[in-house]
């Protein structure tokens, strides 16, 4: 994933962009950067890896080597940003979030049109916020060439620029797929992906950016380049995963979405009577906690922690670059509550079941420690294609997915046709998929979030939302 945040103000503005910038570093775990703007200095930019440390602990000594009234920066999982671009339109820093799945196309038609050159990383993969910076300059203005690039793009790119003149121009990509709001306070205005970001910092609610409207952002107010689309369709997976409590997209709040979720799963088994045996609810932590949370409330079978996760050294299980590291560290943070384990029948809550890996050993782990069944809820239909529009769950192969090597194993391919009715539990199939994992994995019981349930727990219209992850659907 990755997100960005931008203030343009009247006073030095470098403390609310580093607050701004760490509150997104939950959305990547590779690269940081912050490029700022003073009068007398110019555009500056500084860029740093936070795969073994923390944003802020790489960018402490900020304040003494960039100082600016205008500033943005960058959390990213891939390519290092903001760059700082020299073209027809000025000088200017940008960061971009989303993907770009036609780069290898779109890097040909560039070269081939104006014989120019992109620098090349290891392996000779281009720096993506490099290639869509080449669309915006092949146009006359910055808004057209956003414009642009986000037609010529399949996937999704939300732009962020700093200009010379300390403007900031912010688009938001062609669909909506992602967020980009704007707060304002007396001194300026900021941009960003996580709304609390700015109103921590003081900031209050100015407006959400439709689907590919672009602005111009200076600390007088926004003015709009380009209108938004009719058409909308923001990533479901923003509420139920990604995004973070305190956040808001369209007017919804993550965590309040995450509660009603858990209470639509604990009615569905209420329904079912497939919770009757359980002695207490725990969510797989942490975004499994809030569905949760609302499973209890509603179930009325009591909330508890069987097990913690021990955070001060490593915070975040997926730091480590290497997949055995990552699941080595997964497993030493989880430290039992015995008394809430032994001989009990668990009832756990977890976002999502991607790959399963992890949630596997958490299992394994329950039952070393004495649980007497281990029962499993994904707050999410099961997940059946990989992103084609963002960077979770991008799989070289959707062979990765859990859900999809059992259907191999019960069907071969000719279970792919039949996607649909293993994703409903109420089908042969989809009774015979949820069988197999629990098989797989150890779990006394499966069930999964159906898209119809998601939907209503975010509580906007399903036209507006995209769900391609879960039914294949554009």
């Amino acid at each position: 994933m990755g997100g960005f945040f931008g203030i343009t103000s009247k006073r030095d503005c470098m403390l609310d962009v580093f607050f701004g910038v760490d509150y997104h570093s939950h959305l990547g775990t590779r690269r940081a950067g912050l490029a700022a703007y003073d009068r007398e200095v110019g555009l500056q930019r500084q860029i740093h890896s936070i795969e073994n440390s923390p944003f802020r602990t790489k960018f402490e000594h900020i304040f003494e080597e960039m100082k600016g009234t205008s500033a943005i920066g960058c959390i990213s999982d891939y390519d290092p940003q903001p760059l700082l671009i020299r073209s027809h339109h000025g000088v200017y820093a940008i960061c971009v979030i989303g993907v770009v799945n036609n780069a290898d196309e779109l890097i040909e038609r560039y070269l081939s049109a104006s014989g120019g050159h992109f620098d090349a990383m290891t392996g000779g993969s281009v720096n993506a916020t490099e290639l869509v910076a080449a669309l915006i300059d092949c146009r006359e203005d910055l808004a057209q060439g956003v414009r642009f690039a986000q037609e010529q793009i399949e996937g999704t790119a939300s732009v962020l620029i700093l200009r010379e003149d300390g403007s900031l121009i912010a688009a938001r990509d062609r669909l909506g797929r992602l967020p980009v709001l704007i707060g304002k306070s007396e001194d300026g205005l900021c941009v960003t992906f996580e709304s609390f970001a700015y109103r921590k910092l003081g900031y209050e609610d100015e407006r959400e950016l439709g689907p590919g409207e672009i602005v111009r952002v200076t600390p007088e107010g926004v003015e709009q380049l380009a209108p938004p689309g009719e058409k909308m369709r923001i990533c479901a997976f923003l509420w139920s995963y990604y995004g973070y409590p305190n956040a808001t997209y369209e007017g919804v709040n993550v965590e309040e979405m995450r509660y009603r979720n858990g209470k639509i799963m604990a009615e569905n088994d209420r329904a079912a009577k497939n919770n009757e045996d359980v002695d207490y609810v725990g969510g797989v932590p942490d975004s499994g906690t809030p569905h949760a949370i609302g499973y209890a409330n509603e179930s009325r079978i009591p909330f508890a922690r069987p097990y913690i996760k021990y955070t001060p050294t490593w915070s975040r299980s997926f730091m480590p670059v290497n997949q055995v590291d990552r699941n080595r560290i997964a497993k030493m943070k989880q430290v039992p509550v015995h008394e809430l384990i032994e001989g009990k029948s668990l009832l756990f809550v977890d976002d999502s079941i991607v790959r399963g890996t992890q949630l596997k050993e958490t299992v394994d782990f329950l039952y070393q420690n004495g649980a007497r069944a281990v029962h499993m809820r994904s707050a999410c239909p099961p997940i059946m294609y990989g992103c084609k529009y963002l960077n979770f769950s991008r799989a070289t192969s959707d062979m990765e997915l859990l859900a999809r090597r059992v259907i191999m194993e019960l069907e071969g391919e000719e279970g792919f046709s039949h996607l649909e009715e293993y994703s409903d539990g109420s089908t042969e199939r989809g009774k015979n998929l949820r069988r197999a994992i629990c098989e797989k994995m150890h779990f006394d019981s499966l069930e999964f979030q159906s898209v119809e349930g998601i939907v209503r727990a975010i509580g906007l219209s399903p036209c507006k939302l995209c769900t391609y992850c879960w039914t294949g659907k554009e």
